[in-house]
């Protein structure tokens, strides 16, 4: 006779898994699950899909179990692995750096209105912890050469780790500084950031997966959640090629303060930029996506 398996699935760990994180209320139970179960087993996409009754070692089982429980306990799929997809890219994440989100692709948006594909320019990413925003900006323009600058010195081992495993060690440099501190000025053709801009007394009221994983430096604007912008708004003007573009992040609340910053500075045609979510996320003196579609190379 026969003997049936009892052993799981790639299809029943992924629904088991599931399943776990919707009853504990987490966010984007299948896409984690599939993560996760991925990560454990070796296994791709196509291979859940096109193999599903694939069996799971109990080794495999074992890591997946991990990683479901510390999910469980809030800690994000990014932490877990170590790993995070952001634009076209994938990063190395480490409890040194922001996780990066969907959200700050609005800036890579823009930036791909503002040059073309093997248009040679210089852009700078002040704050830029992993290297996300600079890093997807030089692997979609590829004669661009750009600056990363940060005050933590662990933020920027990891962002010319992931510069190092994209082979963009030759075109990102990356630099101990306060935003541009040190610098030449208008040496810049593109000045972004994403600064922290939470204000001090609302960390302790975020989503235990920011809260808890994100570096608070990399979160933390102040009183009010404007400081950062107070000091690097003078800093772009300084930094900025006369006919430069800037784009930077702000929260969902703060484009009119924001935008007032940079027009106090004397920057004119101001735009704030929704995100996906249809949120406010960007104030720039570029184009909008919006209005304006992002062209084919």
């Amino acid at each position: 006779m026969t003997q049936i398996s009892n052993a799981p699935t790639l299809v029943s760990a992924w629904k088991a898994a599931q399943a776990r994180l919707k009853a504990q209320g987490i966010d984007s139970p299948s896409i984690d699950a599939r993560l996760l179960l991925e990560a454990a087993t070796g296994a791709s996409r196509m291979d859940i899909l096109t193999d599903p009754y694939r069996l799971v070692t109990p080794e495999q089982a074992s890591v997946l179990e991990g990683y479901v429980e510390r999910r469980l306990k809030r800690e994000p799929v990014s932490r877990i692995l170590g790993r995070k997809g952001f634009w076209k890219i994938m990063l190395n994440v480490t409890p040194d750096v922001l996780s990066p989100r969907p959200d700050t692709e609005t800036i890579l948006d823009i930036l791909m209105l503002v040059r073309a594909r093997h248009e040679a320019f210089t852009l700078i990413d002040m704050g830029t912890g992993s290297g996300a925003i600079l890093l997807a900006a030089l692997s979609e323009r590829t004669a661009a050469t750009g600056i990363g600058t940060d005050i933590s010195s662990e933020a920027l081992a990891v962002a010319r780790e992931n510069a190092a495993n994209l082979g963009m060690e030759d075109r990102a440099t990356f630099l101990r500084t306060e935003w541009g501190t040190g610098l030449a000025d208008h040496s810049f053709d593109v000045v972004v950031s994403n600064p922290p801009y939470i204000p001090s007394s609302d960390i302790d009221t975020l989503d235990p997966e920011v809260r808890d994983h994100d570096p608070r430096l990399a979160l933390d604007g102040g009183p009010d959640g404007l400081e950062a912008y107070r000091q690097i708004v003078p800093e772009i003007v300084r930094l900025l090629k006369p006919d430069g573009i800037f784009a930077v992040e702000i929260g969902f609340d703060q484009g009119e303060p924001v935008k007032a910053l940079f027009a106090e500075a004397g920057f004119s045609d101001l735009k704030i930029v929704k995100d996906l979510g249809d949120r406010h996320r960007v104030v720039t003196n570029g184009p909008d996506p919006r209005t304006n579609p992002i062209p084919k190379d």
